[in-house]
């Protein structure tokens, strides 16, 4: 008898799911856009179906365990997605609970960053680690912390949310409502914003100056500096100097054994690690310079969602 989970994945513009076997053998994988369902019991009714009918056609040699969510604002404690920005569904919805009256199998549910870590610990680069950040670098900058084995929820179910911690208290407005939050320098987002910035100030010549600031992309920005671009080139310079600096009083608190860095920004590779383990070390506290490891995520990329959900259920079931 197989044993099988569903790791769910929500985002503001598509949902992702997948049947994934407890050796990390996706064996299914779907998705539909989030946009369709501005009601929660609409996607409910619609995402019961759809798991049903994924369930129907794989071999009838199977028990599935639970069903795994990561989604913006998750709360794991109660289950529910409170106030989250980029959904339709507003104030705090009990998404796990209504799921799981509909298919009576138990629905787990947490920050999509947490579940991310959750994913590295289980299936990643983290497998032998009880200390660990995951850092989520897209559009913003989710985060997921792992001490003595445990992923960190605080007393609210909400502990982690690096990427709103403050860089510079009167920087740059964030969607949040703050300003100078760490997300909107270090991101694909705050990478862009910090382009514009520059090609407003500097003075050297940039393929970056054809673009109109709707146009620009992180992607040109990565082929830019790719290409020798210098203004590209300063541009993840300054976004891994910030990131470096926040990582450094990360590490003084949690005192990791490596951190991982993952998504559309960290596949910019060297040009992101490089600056950014530079000035990690250089604003560490001594006791911690060139101790902790800044590492690629191995998680799968176009299965990653996925699987940290998923990984959700093999975690909360040990």
């Amino acid at each position: 008898m197989q044993k099988l989970a569903i790791g769910i994945d929500i985002g503001g513009t598509s949902v992702k799911y997948g049947v994934v076997h407890e050796n990390g053998e996706v064996k299914l994988k779907e998705s539909f856009p989030t946009k369709d369902f501005s009601d929660v019991d609409q996607f409910v009714n619609y995402l019961s179906e759809r798991i049903k009918l994924s369930l129907a056609g794989l071999q009838s040699d199977h028990e599935l365990i639970g069903v795994g969510i990561g989604a913006p604002n998750g709360n794991y404690y109660n289950g529910t997605i409170e106030h989250a920005p980029n959904l339709k569904w507003s104030g705090i919805v009990p998404l796990a609970d209504l799921l799981t009256k509909k298919i009576n199998i138990p629905v787990y549910l947490t920050n999509d960053a947490n579940a991310a870590a959750i994913g590295e610990m289980t299936y990643g680069g983290a497998k032998n680690m009880k200390n660990f950040i995951m850092i989520t670098l897209g559009t913003g900058l989710g985060s997921g912390f792992v001490a003595n084995g445990q992923i960190i929820l605080g007393h609210d179910g909400f502990a982690g949310e690096f990427g709103h911690t403050t860089v510079f208290h009167d920087g740059r407005e964030c969607g949040c409502g703050k300003r100078g939050c760490l997300e909107t320098y270090v991101s694909a987002t705050g990478l862009k914003r910090t382009v514009v910035k520059l090609l407003s100030k500097a003075r050297i010549d940039s393929v970056l100056r054809d673009y109109s600031y709707n146009s620009i992309t992180s992607e040109q920005i990565y082929k830019a500096a790719m290409n020798g671009d210098q203004l590209a080139i300063d541009a993840f310079d300054f976004t891994g100097k910030i990131l470096g600096m926040k990582l450094a009083d990360a590490i003084t608190i949690v005192s990791p054994e490596a951190i991982f860095l993952f998504g559309g920004l960290a596949n910019a590779g060297k040009l992101i690690f490089e600056p950014t383990k530079k000035y990690m070390e250089e604003y560490n506290f001594p006791i911690y310079k060139n101790k902790v490891k800044l590492l690629s995520s191995l998680l799968p990329e176009n299965e990653a969602a996925i699987l940290g959900a998923a990984a959700l259920v093999w975690n909360t079931e040990k």
